[in-house]
């Protein structure tokens, strides 16, 4: 039986360069991530967290860095006490440059088959890529409200 996995696909208007330089930045990372600050150092071994408004949300192991062209790391949900159960799942980036623009595939995979942070993740993962597509095309990110985006995500974790 096929595990459960997560696919986005995308095409940006930019450069694979400019694309992974906004999946790795910090400072870029929060503008489209709504608020949520990620620091690593984006290195094969090295650790990744991921904090919204001073609360540790996701702990992460870097696997896999080929910039710009793929990079995967660990996932694991600590903001949840049932998520915080979970083994860690994998999240890769494939950037695919395609004349002026870059094809971009997110793969979030490796849940357990009642997995709670499949369903989580499935709600951001559209919310976060598509603010990243809006701010790399326009410059400015989509309208969307902090306390909106918290409420909603509150209520799908409960189900």
């Amino acid at each position: 039986m096929r595990k459960p996995e997560f696919v986005y696909v995308t095409y940006i208007e930019t450069t694979a360069e400019t694309l992974w330089h906004a999946l790795t930045d910090r400072d870029f990372i929060q503008k489209y991530w709504m608020d949520c600050i990620l620091t690593s150092d984006w290195k094969v071994g090295s650790r990744m967290t991921m904090e919204r408004y001073g609360e540790l949300k996701n702990e992460c192991v870097i696997l896999e860095s080929d910039p710009p062209r793929r990079m995967s790391y660990s996932w694991h949900s600590v903001f949840d006490a049932e998520m915080k159960t979970e083994k860690p799942s994998r999240v890769t980036y494939v950037l695919e440059p395609q004349g002026n623009i870059v094809k971009l595939t997110v793969t979030h995979e490796n849940f357990a088959d009642d997995s709670k942070t499949l369903p989580s993740i499935s709600f951001g993962w559209p919310m976060v890529l598509s603010n990243l597509k809006s701010i790399l095309e326009t410059g400015h990110p989509l309208p969307l409200e902090a306390p909106v985006i918290a409420a909603t995500e509150q209520a799908h974790a409960r189900g």
